[in-house]
């Protein structure tokens, strides 16, 4: 909402502006009256709505028109002010002030205006049958008010009006003419019922209008006005109601109803709430809310952060089979304005055999958005209502910044949960096919994947000592010429190179020398293809002395080329690893290290997944 409020107030000579604002502040009729009252500014703690109101008079006698139409452009509503027992002044209104407000002002965002007749206590008679096919021509008009200055009638209902006309505009609501909302306005409620319709049953109980009333209006609703509201669109829609339920034809009704009884402030309260500027876009404060992040800290989802997404994807997985099918994963993702998941995700997190994401894969690219483009996490959360429906301040709420890596280096211990590997390795070494093995996927179902969908990036979870951790695995272009810092931005390094290639280990090699022999990165070699007849590497030594020389692990063979989906424990290896840079040579060659650390890896997935299909059944 804004922050203040500037009322203008227009008309011809000797119609009453400036005894209109001297009634105002005295509370009594101005025995003598100046030219122009000078601009007064009522505080926030006096007004209806709680915002400061600036209230600027205009005098022809004293101002010139070029400052008239500087104050038109400042202004947010503009009072014309006619005398109702003075035709000529009616007249003027048309002829004269809306032309000149029109001129003045931008044509995308017009001017709220109200007419106000003033000296009402000189006729017996009303001007409204002159005034309302005026109203009914300009659509910015948003209200007409009789009133007297000497009699102190209306005078505070003129700058309520005034004051409601800029904080809660009928103009981007309603069209007159048509007798109904907006199509802005219904697709912003649209959205607002979606997001508060928590079990995805195209109804809205009991329960969830009471969360929605504690929501926007910091108050439940009795029993019985609940039942008082359900039966006014009972009354008037046949459809409106479902199941003892409001249905989003009742809501978009019931707020239709507000606006044309002149309570558009409810359904201006409602779209703020959720987060709605005065254009009904969803306001940039809101998508982005402030989070500061310190050099070399990463971002990651927190606990209530899973626990909301988790509810999202519960209230979209209506068949229950913890996968999202397309047409789950279109209605998830209707509260957006665009489709923010392309084809490329499903080959970048679990999928099942339908090629659907699965509830991990799910959870894995909402970590991995977080985790890549922060930002764009915080915009995602905000059209789905996190801060609503979670209760919380922003959708920074939902955001933990870990600590300097450097600390975890000198502690020798991480509370991270997500762990970037950059794989480099030459054309056809075996990168791409390294990825999506890590989600399940052999070399067949591979050839498959259309090279338009193809991802960089791979994530999912791993198991370190029974913790379950991500590893996020990204494929780094080939030019040995060019690799950026993000290129070399990571927990750890993969470099992989196809055994049955001679040529292929001395790109490792070149890259391992140039950019990781002097860093703290560990890395680790990778032997793909390992189905294929191994062929000696043209390279000044073999891949296992060149490991040994630099300390580091020996080559792990690894292949995609099985039957059934190929072997994770590389996968765990090198998160391990991430976690644990500072291991000695001797821990990394034990073989009893790395059983203790895959230990419960394969019990644990079991278990989560057959915990959450306990946890569904009783929904």
């Amino acid at each position: 909402m804004r922050k203040d409020v500037r009322i203008l107030l227009v008309g011809e000579p000797k119609v009453g502006k400036t005894s209109l604002i001297m009634s105002l502040v005295s509370e009594e009729f101005p025995q003598v009256v100046p030219y122009r009252a000078e601009e007064i500014t009522i505080p926030a703690d006096v007004t209806p709505e709680r915002v400061p109101t600036h209230i600027v008079d205009y005098s022809e006698a004293e101002q010139t028109d070029e400052q008239l139409f500087q104050e038109i452009a400042k202004a947010n509503v503009i009072c014309i002010v006619y005398s109702v027992n003075n035709k000529k002044s009616i007249e003027k209104v048309t002829s004269h002030w809306i032309p000149l407000i029109t001129e003045n002002t931008d044509k995308d965002s017009r001017v709220p205006l109200i007419l106000v007749g003033n000296k009402s206590d000189l006729v017996e008679h009303s001007s409204m049958e002159t005034i309302l096919p005026i109203m009914n021509q300009y659509s910015e008009i948003e209200t007409c008010v009789e009133c007297s200055a000497k009699n102190l009638k209306n005078i505070s209902e003129l700058f309520y009006y005034a004051q409601k006309a800029v904080l809660h505009p009928t103009g981007p609501l309603y069209c007159p003419e048509k007798k109904d909302m907006k199509p802005l306005c219904v697709k912003a409620l649209t959205r607002i019922f979606k997001v508060s319709d928590l079990d995805n049953d195209g109804i809205l109980n009991d329960n969830e209008l009471n969360f929605f009333q504690r929501t926007c209006f910091n108050t439940p609703l009795e029993s019985q006005a609940l039942e008082d509201v359900k039966n006014v669109v009972r009354r008037n829609l046949s459809d409106g109601v479902s199941d003892n339920g409001l249905t989003l034809k009742g809501f978009l009704f019931l707020h239709t109803l507000f606006i044309q009884r002149g309570r558009h402030e409810t359904t201006w309260t409602v779209l703020r709430r959720f987060g709605y500027d005065d254009d009904l876009e969803l306001n940039q404060d809101y998508l982005f809310p402030p989070l500061k992040i310190p050099p070399d800290c990463t971002t990651e989802l927190n606990h209530n952060a899973y626990l909301f997404l988790q509810s999202v994807f519960d209230k979209h997985d209506k068949d229950r089979d913890c996968a999202l099918s397309p047409e789950e994963l279109k209605d998830l993702f209707d509260v957006f304005p665009y489709m923010p998941w392309g084809p490329d995700v499903n080959n970048t997190v679990c999928t099942n055999d339908q090629g659907w994401i699965t509830y991990q894969g799910y959870l894995s690219q909402w970590t991995l958005t977080t985790y890549l483009d922060v930002q764009r996490c915080l915009e995602y959360l905000g059209y789905l209502g996190y801060s609503i429906i979670a209760e919380q301040e922003s959708q920074a709420a939902g955001i933990t910044v870990t600590r300097d890596k450097k600390i975890d280096l000198q502690k020798k211990q991480t509370q991270r949960s997500v762990f970037r590997c950059n794989v480099f390795g030459d054309v056809g070494s075996g990168k791409s096919g390294f990825l999506q093995a890590f989600l399940g996927t052999n070399l067949m179902r591979q050839n498959m994947i259309r090279e338009e969908h193809r991802s960089y990036y791979a994530i999912s979870t791993t198991y370190v000592y029974g913790q379950e951790k991500y590893l996020l695995l990204h494929e780094v272009f080939p030019d040995f010429d060019y690799l950026s810092d993000a290129d070399l931005a990571c927990d750890i390094v993969c470099l992989v190179y196809d055994v049955s290639n001679p040529y292929s280990f001395e790109y490792c090699a070149k890259v391992f020398k140039q950019y990781f022999m002097d860093s703290k990165i560990p890395c680790m070699m990778i032997a793909t293809k390992s189905d294929l007849p191994e062929i000696k590497q043209l390279y000044g030594c073999s891949p296992l002395e060149f490991c040994r020389r630099h300390k580091m692990p020996p080559p792990q063979s690894f292949t995609c080329n099985t039957a059934e989906a190929p072997s994770r424990d590389i996968y765990t290896k090198l998160t391990t690893m991430a976690m644990y840079p500072h291991m000695s040579q001797a821990d990394l060659k034990s073989s009893t290290f790395w059983l203790k650390a895959s230990v419960g890896a394969t019990v644990f997935v079991v278990l989560g997944f057959a915990m959450y299909r306990v946890l569904l059944k009783p929904r």
